[in-house]
């Protein structure tokens, strides 16, 4: 399945939709623009609470042809049908979540080093998120950006798709996919702007 990965994925953060709006339209206006995976990431939500939400977005998501994650829940992958799961380091192992989950779907780690991109690797992972890679409020808690030369070492040796992660901006974006990095992902270049639809067709040019 990972042949089929996209360039460019979404990622969910509910607090910075704008004016006023749900999260669930900004992602129903992003998939019909175009977009192809979306990682469903809402960490302050009980799991009662997300149910709902991973449910109308694999109904969206299906829709438009697209692969839905789900944040850490391997629960929620099976009970909704997501595509997979998306593990950081206070999850499930990779080789826990893979004999749970079996071979068809897909699980993403999140890395901050060639170590965890190494051993993500090695324990079965089909894709990482590498990050941050530039400065982001979103991903300060991680420290220090990686940098782009980082990013470039990390593409050279990891033998699985690798999503640049944290402060992409259409400024940077062609930079970044300079380095030989599978794609991007992505939250406030989407999510918080005014109008989602524009941000993502202006950034699939470089793509």
């Amino acid at each position: 399945m990972t042949e089929s990965l996209p360039s460019l994925y979404l990622i969910t953060d509910r607090h910075q939709v704008q004016n006023g709006r749900q999260l669930v339209e900004v992602v129903e206006e992003l998939l019909q623009a175009g977009v192809k995976m979306v990682q469903l990431r809402e960490k302050d939500l009980t799991v009662a609470e997300l149910y709902p939400l991973a449910k109308e977005l694999r109904t969206l998501t299906r829709q438009h042809k697209s692969l839905l994650l789900i944040n850490d829940r391997i629960d929620l992958v099976q009970a909704v049908g997501a595509d997979g799961v998306h593990l950081g380091h206070r999850s499930l192992s990779i080789n826990i979540s893979r004999q749970i989950l079996g071979p068809s779907y897909l699980i993403g780690a999140s890395t901050h080093s060639a170590i965890e991109v190494e051993t993500a690797q090695n324990q079965g992972a089909d894709f990482v998120t590498y990050g941050p890679i530039y400065y982001t409020p979103s991903k300060a808690a991680y420290g220090d950006p990686v940098g782009i030369e980082s990013l470039q070492a990390i593409c050279h040796t990891c033998k699985i798709p690798v999503f640049a992660l944290g402060g992409i901006k259409m400024e940077n974006v062609k930079k970044t996919l300079q380095t030989g990095v599978h794609g991007v992902a992505m939250i406030s270049a989407l999510i918080s702007e005014q109008l989602p639809t524009k941000a993502y067709q202006t950034l699939s040019l470089e793509l």
